[in-house]
């Protein structure tokens, strides 16, 4: 399925990028002196983010709502998209940050109808730009430093606004019905990672998923969304980041 494909191709991404890390900064088996000593005595560090991502959707269908037009099923399609965005980290304890890392991301989801009677590529698919502004506040647990890596976990909230949301959009093709999204959502956060303190500056590769706690979905009385009562957000998303 082109779905799961995706995300084996955003995991064997975080495998090279771990690969190329570990090659190029080399930690000598743990021996000589360890870079960035001073590094995690520092209370705030700051730095920049460049991620990859994979939007998609959470959907539950209307069970009371008999499937009118011949709609057979509807899925989604998840898209790659990319975000940026810059770090603040606060130290409050030796294995224990606090870090906020507002960013923009940009991406696309797809919702993709089965007919019965229709054959048109236009009726069978809705698509759904969105650049969000995303808010997170986020909780890192760290591991003791080996040498010069470290492996954390990571979780929290973020709130997220769409700068282009279609929340109010208004068709202008005749008889084009949208599958309209409300423009703020929160998500919860969850991931993991590997810090590598290099010799001027500290890399880190991560792994994030979020999970939508609203329903996006604004209710229309159309073949579209009358037939679903939730659509909630799913990303995937892959970072590499400079402290």
């Amino acid at each position: 399925m082109p779905q799961r494909k995706n995300i084996y191709r955003k995991l064997l991404i975080l495998l090279l990028l771990v690969t190329f890390s570990t090659a190029a900064f080399p930690q000598k088996g743990g021996k000589g002196v360890p870079n960035l000593q001073k590094y995690d005595k520092k209370v705030f560090h700051f730095g920049f983010s460049i991620g990859y991502n994979l939007f998609d959707f959470n959907l539950k269908n209307n069970a009371y709502y008999p499937m009118s037009d011949s709609l057979l099923v509807i899925n989604t399609k998840a898209v790659s998209g990319f975000s940026l965005g810059i770090v603040t980290d606060l130290r409050i304890w030796k294995y224990f940050d606090l870090r906020f890392i507002p960013g923009l991301s940009f991406g696309e989801r797809v919702l993709n109808y089965e007919f019965a009677n229709r054959v048109r590529e236009n009726d069978k698919q809705r698509r759904v730009e969105s650049v969000y502004l995303d808010l997170p506040l986020l909780f890192k647990i760290k591991s003791s430093r080996m040498h010069n890596v470290r492996i954390y976990v990571i979780g929290g909230l973020q709130y997220s606004l769409d700068l282009i949301s279609n929340q109010k959009k208004q068709s202008k093709r005749p008889n084009e019905m949208l599958v309209k999204l409300n423009k703020n959502d929160l998500q919860g956060q969850v991931g993991f990672g590997l810090d590598f303190y290099c010799t001027y500056f500290k890399l880190t590769t991560e792994v994030k998923m979020g999970f939508g706690m609203l329903n996006l979905l604004v209710p229309e009385n159309h073949i579209y969304t009358s037939n679903i009562t939730s659509v909630k957000s799913k990303t995937l998303q892959v970072s590499i980041i400079f402290e």
